[in-house]
């Protein structure tokens, strides 16, 4: 028994600093692939937008979209038999998180097959037609599924608040590219991919680009906010994790913006949101247990993430929006960010916030 005791820590020691390899290589090969797969929706995404499209399912977006697909789909099931075929049993032959990525490029599969049966039968869609089409749809879930493994894998362990980069950025990648699929799909009410104050005013309805640019900044506001609070809510975070996030978002949409250059001062709008939020995450310390600081740093975000984007627009090419509409957006933006607050942890007296435990994400404090 004493020779027993005195041997587990040389056993367990190198199997889990292997299992730990292993883990971290898997993930970043995630991302690299995911890289190729998001890659390929934003080209054929850009293709359609810009009237590069024809008449044919076999065109040279599409083969970098499916071939990304491919190279990701190969790569899951290949790791699922190897594992297998070593003796773990089928449920676990992926690591912790990833089972959700097999299930969506299978998932692909049936939504690409489809994609080719719609386009046989309807013809090519273009501008929002290809944006809502249900096989396109299918392809989106898939998608976000699929570059969502390493976000979902990172949940599932143990939080470390001394993670490095290496153990941590694939997680962050990951959620930047969970809400550039999500934007992507509903880029027809995202700021970065339309143009609703800058220049002069329209000379048909203006209103109607009122009405559109107000409804964007305001869903914008709710997607970017839930997703940055979600990333708290798994703990502590790396110095940059805003900035990366917004910048990877902010280049992507920039992209698929029609008939215009990439407007580069939308980027550095977005760059100088993300720099703004990591200091104010550094200061507030926003979590679960600090609940004024998380309402305070939900409020202020989307407010700076709004106003450094219509500063820019100011400045490069002027504002047709009033004062009275653009700062008040600002505000309405700010109110939004404060509700999905509420979402991540619930107002005492409904259910004790101190319940939730940062410790296990996703679990109450019994």
């Amino acid at each position: 028994m004493r020779h027993a005791k005195a041997s587990t820590p040389e056993i367990t020691a190198p199997n889990t600093a292997a299992l730990a390899r292993y883990h971290a290589a898997f993930d970043w090969t995630m991302v690299f692939l995911s890289v190729w797969l998001l890659g390929g929706a934003y080209v054929d995404g850009w293709a359609h937008n810009h009237g590069k499209v024809d008449d044919t399912f076999f065109t040279p977006w599409h083969a970098l979209f499916y071939s990304g697909y491919l190279v990701v789909a190969c790569y899951l099931v290949g790791q699922s038999i190897r594992r297998i075929i070593r003796g773990a049993p089928w449920r676990q032959a992926l690591p912790p998180g990833y089972g959700w990525s097999l299930a969506g490029a299978v998932i692909f599969w049936f939504g690409g097959v489809g994609d080719l049966i719609w386009h046989t039968l309807f013809g090519i869609e273009e501008d929002v037609d290809a944006l809502f089409s249900p096989t396109h749809l299918t392809l989106a879930v898939a998608v976000w599924l699929i570059v969502g493994g390493p976000f979902r894998a990172a949940w599932h362990r143990a939080h470390d608040a001394t993670a490095s980069a290496v153990t941590q950025l694939p997680m962050l990648l990951s959620a930047a590219f969970m809400l550039s699929t999500i934007t992507f799909i509903i880029q027809i009410a995202h700021p970065l991919s339309n143009h609703w104050i800058g220049g002069d005013m329209p000379s048909f309805h203006p209103w109607l680009y009122q009405e559109m640019g107000v409804m964007t900044f305001l869903w914008d506001a709710a997607l970017l906010t839930s997703f940055i609070l979600f990333l708290i809510r798994r703990g502590h975070l790396l110095p940059g994790a805003f900035t990366m996030l917004l910048t990877i978002n902010a280049i992507g949409m920039g992209f698929l913006l029609t008939g215009q250059p990439f407007p580069v001062e939308h980027l550095y709008a977005r760059i100088a949101a993300g720099i703004i939020a990591d200091l104010l995450y550094v200061w507030l310390r926003p979590s679960t247990q600090r609940l004024r600081a998380l309402r305070g740093f939900a409020f202020a975000v989307p407010v700076l993430t709004t106003a450094t984007y219509v500063l820019a627009v100011d400045l490069t090419e002027g504002l047709w929006w009033s004062i009275h509409l653009w700062a008040g957006v600002m505000v309405l933006t700010g109110v939004v960010g404060l509700l999905c607050s509420y979402l991540l942890v619930p107002p005492l007296g409904s259910l004790d916030a101190n319940q939730f435990s940062t410790d296990k994400p996703g679990t109450l404090r019994k």
